[in-house]
């Protein structure tokens, strides 16, 4: 069991994961303030976020290339999910977080409408994308750098058009039990698992990452053909949202994959005994608090990242 976990966990350490999963709630602004001119932006120390989250508008001259590995990279030639769609509203519209590669966005203009069709949904509600660029982000993911990552949540959208204030300040529902064991049946509907489900069988789909009670009652729920499973792993938070992480798109040479899943559906009650043992559920701080991680730097991620986050 810990073998499988070994990758998730150094991909995504857990300070980081636990930042994200909080922030993926915080309100939002309508009159977002735009970040301060950076004073010496070609120091080689400086955070790379920085850099990449002062770019307002994607590469557009840059052919779509995911650039390096989910956590450490960038994005060339990304496009934008609309805002508004005919099955989808995208959610905290300050961050502009709606870019990915284009087979993202094609892959998300899909399962909206198959949310509509096989779960009854007006359509979904799409969070946090990538940066226009891609790259690190200055607050909430270590991943979402490449284009190839992207959080639906776990409310349906509502069968009207949104208000900016409502994209900015609505939260979605948390899907798990208070003692984290299992899903809330009060908010867990039969609808939730078509949409989830949809996703995983999109062939481009690498990974559907969610919080572990919710992995429980996909297996609990589950009928007929249940290879899709696989896909679905159980990750730290993930409990208002889903994330849909796809495969290296053709012609992204210099895209790291992630190694296919093997386990099978990893529905055993040994698969999941990890997520729900009290280390996880209940950690105790550490006697000595480790020391942060240094921000990554442009030196640290591939080096056509320079070209992207310098290109006008």
């Amino acid at each position: 069991m810990i073998a499988r976990l070994i990758p998730l966990l150094l991909m995504l350490p857990l300070t980081v994961v636990a930042a994200g999963v909080a922030l993926a709630q915080d309100k939002g602004s309508v009159e977002p303030k735009p970040l301060p001119p950076l004073s010496n932006p070609n120091d080689p120390t400086l955070a790379a976020k920085e850099l990449f989250g002062r770019k307002a508008t994607p590469v557009a001259a840059q052919p779509a290339q995911a650039i390096g590995f989910y956590a450490k990279g960038c994005l060339a030639g990304g496009e934008a999910l609309p805002i508004n769609g005919e099955a989808w509203q995208v959610m905290r519209l300050s961050r502009n977080r709606n870019f990915a590669h284009p087979a993202m966005v094609a892959l998300l203009k899909r399962l909206a409408s198959k949310a509509q069709r096989a779960a009854g949904w007006p359509g979904l509600l799409i969070g946090d994308m990538s940066q226009p660029r891609g790259g690190p982000m200055i607050t909430g993911h270590a991943s979402h750098q490449v284009g190839l990552d992207a959080d639906i949540w776990l409310t349906p959208m509502p069968n009207r058009m949104l208000s900016r204030n409502e994209r900015e300040e609505m939260s979605a529902v948390m899907m798990v039990r208070p003692d984290r064991l299992d899903i809330d049946p009060r908010v867990w509907k039969p609808s939730h698992l078509p949409v989830i489900r949809a996703a995983a069988q999109e062939p481009q789909v690498e990974r559907i990452f969610v919080n572990a009670a919710i992995k429980k009652a996909l297996c609990r729920e589950a009928k007929g053909d249940r290879a899709w499973l696989a896909k679905v792993r159980p990750m730290y938070g993930h409990d208002y949202h889903f994330h849909i992480r796809i495969k290296c798109p053709a012609g992204s040479t210099a895209c790291e994959p992630q190694p296919a899943v093997t386990e099978g559906e990893a529905c055993a009650a040994s698969d999941l005994a990890y997520w729900f043992s009290d280390a996880v559920l209940h950690p105790k701080p550490p006697p000595t608090p480790p020391k942060p991680k240094p921000p990554l730097t442009l030196a640290d991620l591939p080096p056509s990242c320079r070209d992207v986050v310098a290109a006008p």
